[in-house]
């Protein structure tokens, strides 16, 4: 029987999302396997999988925030914000020379807090039914609308002038939504010469952090956050007394135990995950409902 929970993997660069979904899927022997969020094949990083039923925990971490470290060049612009498309435009190794330290920490402030972003039109947001990189692809052209990000931290870790063109390494923590290959574009845009991803890693969603994940070489001996362990890692705990338990998986309400505002994770006596819960006035009602905790 296969074991329900997260899977932590660090994507290598080169592999699809659903190439790791696809690989998991033949080790652990189970067709549901799904991921909290794409990364591009250029990126690495964290990637958070879901297996059985540890994929309806899935939902609650697409929005989660995150947290990335990237190198942008500074002086050339692509088709796509990333180093895997054609060049449009380079700037004069004169620009590059006569920008600072202290020209580039100044724009980047100005791509801190909650700001307006365009997403790259590569992106895979839907435009009539069609991903915008398909598009793109087809030698169409793409306009996506603005959209309101929030940017928490935009840090400058270092900078190394290479061939005419300056490298800054960054470390980005943002909310859900937020396409680090447009900041490249943007910061690029706002210094007038024009930026770029070159590398990008996520080392973060929400509470779990790629220091803890999976390589693809350790496939064989998968290390999974079991369903109950990861629940308390997203949300606050709530002990459950037996007849609860049997209220819940009936549908039921759980009256006068609104004791956590929002989202809550209901536990039993042996700390088995029964549901999330939702406070609902002074109740408490179920969202998602975990198989397997009747015979608790």
């Amino acid at each position: 029987m296969v074991t329900p929970g997260l899977v932590l993997i660090d994507k290598p660069t080169g592999w699809t999302s659903h190439d790791v979904v696809a690989k998991v899927r033949k080790v652990v022997g189970t067709k549901k396997v799904g991921h909290a969020g794409t990364l591009d094949p250029l990126a690495t990083g964290l990637l958070v999988l879901g297996i059985e039923s540890g994929t309806k925990l899935l939902t609650f971490l697409v929005g989660a925030d995150k947290t990335y470290e990237a190198v942008i060049r500074l002086g050339q612009q692509t088709i796509s914000d990333d180093s895997e498309s054609a060049i449009i435009s380079t700037a004069s190794p004169d620009e590059i020379a006569e920008l600072s330290d202290e020209d580039i920490s100044r724009e980047i402030a100005k791509l801190t807090g909650i700001i307006m972003q365009t997403p790259s039109s590569v992106s895979a947001i839907k435009v009539a039914g069609k991903r915008a990189y398909d598009l793109v692809r087809a030698g169409e052209e793409v306009e996506l609308k603005a959209r309101e990000v929030k940017i928490f931290s935009f840090e400058m870790l270092s900078v190394t002038r290479v061939s005419g063109f300056m490298d800054v390494k960054v470390r980005v923590e943002c909310s859900s939504g937020t396409y680090i290959r447009a900041l490249a574009r943007d910061l690029g845009n706002l210094l007038g010469v024009g930026g770029h991803i070159t590398a990008l890693r996520r080392t973060k969603v929400g509470h779990f952090d790629v220091t803890e994940a999976n390589s693809i070489e350790e496939l064989g001996e998968l290390r999974l956050t079991e369903l109950a362990t990861a629940a308390r890692q997203l949300f606050p705990v709530i002990e459950l007394s037996e007849s609860e338990v049997t209220d819940l998986i009936h549908g039921k309400r759980i009256s006068g135990k609104s004791e956590v505002a929002g989202l809550a994770a209901g536990l039993s006596a042996s700390g088995k995950l029964v549901a999330v819960l939702e406070s609902v006035k002074t109740d408490l009602k179920s969202v998602v409902v975990f198989q397997g905790v009747k015979n608790d």
